[in-house]
């Protein structure tokens, strides 16, 4: 007569595993692909300064002067050092 109704409660687990999977995965993903976080593609913070394209504007409009020739290697370095970025 209830044939097949006893396994109601698996297809709610099942639906819960599912979703809690699905959110798991999306979590990581933004994780992995955010941009900004200061990680490298391993998902390990990246030692030795702060993580590539993360430059300050300041100091890509200086880049751009130097490629130009704008600046001389002297100016360039002297530059850097005002910004904290230089040796």
């Amino acid at each position: 007569m209830m044939w097949g109704y006893g396994n109601m409660g698996w297809i709610w687990v099942w639906g819960f595993l599912m979703l809690a999977g699905t959110a798991v995965l999306v979590l990581l993903a933004v994780r992995m692909f955010g941009s900004g976080n200061g990680y490298g593609k391993s998902g390990r913070q990246e030692p030795g300064g702060p993580p590539p394209g993360s430059r300050s504007r300041a100091r890509q409009i200086l880049d751009e002067r130097f490629a130009k020739g704008e600046l001389t290697a002297e100016q360039y370095r002297a530059q850097l050092r005002v910004l904290g970025e230089g040796p």
